[in-house]
């Protein structure tokens, strides 16, 4: 009887996987254990969390969301540790349980993001916070834990807390993870060495695509030659423009996308908004409970935008101006 080969494995995986199709990567089949995480209501909020926040309301093909976002680096990150595996798996020790655990970092990476990207944790939480420290990558832990509990999900305590791990990984570095680990791993979906790593290999492929944009960098280039040396993944010297295409598509995007001056009007005007609209929603007070900060979407707009309350009437007054475009001058 003939050994197992890696087509087989990935073929009896997906016997016992959901396929997914996505308009970037393709299919994506969902293993059964990240499956009982998506089919949480926790994870399917992020479908009204839209990626690039306010964005739509000047590029108005922006409206992909979170949860698509979040599928595609779980695919790019099992790919990427299936490469390295096929390549170098016997010398780096990796297992199945590695493997398990980078896809599923990959996947719950976002699942603590609050509504409207980073402008709700940037600016509106920062103005309100009154110093309180607050990022979504914390609240991502704190979120996977409120879904492992309260759904009961049967999960290895040790995947569990190196997933946990590498969703931090790029603002808490090497001294909170495992002793004596594979450093590399933790690269993956969230790279604080440098920068690169598949949670910006699909943002950036993906909000091009959305916005209407060029975009030269080539995701299977690099996926293709990624090496692991001295605990930490590399790539051959020959592909350093693909890594300068990497880099500057993402200046791309801040400068004609993401700091659009249009966009930021209507940002700090929503803003304003969510401000006077706290005291009477008790939007900041939600941000400390998983249980209670899922509940918060992008539908807070159309809330306040649709209420007749007294209370929220400076709040619905700006949404007003923003819908007939009498902006902030942003210089």
């Amino acid at each position: 009887m003939r050994g197992c080969t890696k087509e087989d494995v990935s073929y009896l995986d997906r016997r016992f996987s959901k396929k997914v199709r996505d308009n970037v990567h393709g299919n994506i089949y969902l293993d059964p254990l990240s499956l009982k995480f998506v089919d949480t209501e926790e994870f399917q909020r992020l479908r009204d969390l839209k990626q690039l926040g306010l964005t739509y309301m000047v590029y108005p093909g922006a409206v992909h969301s979170r949860f698509e976002h979040s599928l595609g680096v779980f695919s790019l990150a099992g790919e990427a540790v299936h490469r390295i595996k096929a390549q170098q798996g016997s010398e780096l020790g990796i297992d199945n349980l590695d493997i398990q655990t980078v896809k599923l970092a990959g996947l719950l990476h976002d699942v603590g993001h609050g509504p409207f990207s980073h402008m709700f944790e940037h600016e509106f939480l920062h103005r309100i916070s009154h110093g309180i420290k607050w990022r979504h990558e914390d609240m991502s832990v704190r979120m996977i834990d409120h879904i492992v509990d309260f759904h009961h999900i049967d999960i290895d305590a040790e995947c569990l807390k190196k997933a946990k791990e590498m969703v931090i990984a790029s603002t808490e570095h090497v001294s909170h993870r495992s002793v004596n680990e594979k450093h590399f791993l933790y690269d993956i979906v969230a790279n604080g060495r440098n920068g690169i790593d598949v949670d910006k290999f699909d943002y950036i492929v993906r909000d091009s695509r959305a916005c209407g944009l060029g975009c030269s960098f080539q995701i299977e280039r690099l996926m293709d030659s990624m090496r692991v040396m001295g605990d930490e993944i590399c790539y051959r010297d020959k592909d350093y423009l693909t890594i300068f295409k990497l880099f500057s598509s993402r200046a791309d995007l801040h400068r004609t996308v993401y700091t659009h001056a249009k966009v930021k009007a209507i940002e700090l005007m929503f803003v304003d908004s969510l401000i006077k609209a706290d005291d009477y929603l008790q939007i900041s007070s939600k941000i400390q409970d998983p249980a209670e900060f899922w509940k918060i979407d992008d539908s807070i707009l159309k809330t306040i935008e649709v209420s007749h309350e007294q209370e929220l009437k400076e709040a619905r007054d700006l949404i007003l101006r923003i819908r007939k475009r009498d902006l902030y001058q942003v210089y």
